[in-house]
């Protein structure tokens, strides 16, 4: 017994809209965080640029993985795509291993040979623009992500958020850079930074490939899974064997055992199977639920 995966086409259309939302963000970024390295001569400011063309890149990723996974389940695809969202988060985590090597290659390069930077003060200001734009975006990317369950939402504003931090730390840098004449900390900041978004990068291609591997819901979700299993059990004469499930994008898979008293007919254990999908769809709407059913000897409860 199972209801089928829904994904509710104004939700869809949202999510949609706040992945243009970082598209236009990146384009932006990228302008602006160019300029900035072109205007000074910075490697460290061109890192920085490197990053945010990382971020149009996934963006673009992102939300043609969304609609992917939108699509309803086929006969080829009998779970539905929302797997497609962990493809989207890879191949963020390997864009990110791309920016990282050439800004780590770049910054190689310049460190052997120092270069005065020029307009300064013009460069920073224009990064903070930049920084501003993408923190704003980043946090608003990354609520959404959690409220509805998108691993390409969460994703890529974690990915913006990171690059905050790096626009924050080649900030100080190049600051100090223009204070101490020391043009040798411009290439050690661009070397910093492409070991930051390494680890960024490593982070988000463990999450996508823990995702494809088909892993359990959150621990969180679980006990509320646990707690609705038990208030049922409280309000009719069944038990539960541990129950399974499977995460995939915002699709969520349920698995259950139902032991039932040996007398019952079909018809009986298959209306309290019914009123059961009815519970859990109240804290978990739309999830996909398979309930076996098994005269009571036959299931180990948890």
């Amino acid at each position: 017994m199972s209801s089928p995966p829904s994904i509710r086409r104004p939700e869809q259309r949202l999510l949609e809209r706040f992945m243009w939302l970082s598209i236009a963000a990146a384009v932006v970024t990228i302008g602006l965080k160019v300029s900035a390295a072109v205007i000074t001569g910075s490697v460290g400011f061109l890192s920085d640029a490197l990053e945010s063309g990382v971020n149009l890149v996934a963006a673009v990723v992102g939300l043609v993985a969304l609609k992917v996974a939108a699509r309803p389940a086929d006969h080829n695809h009998h779970f539905g795509h929302g797997k497609a969202e962990y493809v989207s988060a890879l191949v963020e985590g390997a864009m990110i291993f791309v920016a990282a090597a050439l800004i780590i290659v770049t910054s190689t390069q310049r460190l052997f040979d120092p270069q005065p930077l020029e307009q300064v003060g013009l460069g920073l200001v224009l990064t903070i623009l930049a920084s501003v734009l993408n923190l704003v975006v980043g946090l608003v990317l990354l609520r959404a992500g959690t409220r509805h369950r998108s691993a390409t939402l969460s994703a890529d504003g974690q990915h913006l958020l990171t690059d905050v931090w790096t626009s924050a730390g080649v900030l100080v840098g190049i600051a100090a850079v223009a204070m101490t004449g020391w043009y040798w900390l411009d290439p050690v900041i661009a070397l910093a930074v492409g070991a930051n978004i390494l680890w960024t990068g490593y982070r988000l291609l463990r999450q996508a490939l823990s995702g494809l591997l088909s892993v359990a819901l959150p621990v969180e979700e679980l006990e509320k899974l646990t707690t609705a299993l038990v208030e049922f059990r409280g309000q009719h004469p069944v038990t539960f064997a541990q129950p399974r499930t499977v995460e995939s994008g915002r699709h969520r898979h349920i698995y259950l055992v139902m032991g039932v008293p040996a007398h019952w007919s079909v018809a009986a254990a298959h209306d309290v199977a019914d009123r059961l999908e009815e519970k859990v769809d109240e804290v978990f709407p739309g999830a996909e639920m398979f309930i076996h059913i098994e005269p009571h000897d036959r299931v180990h409860a948890d």
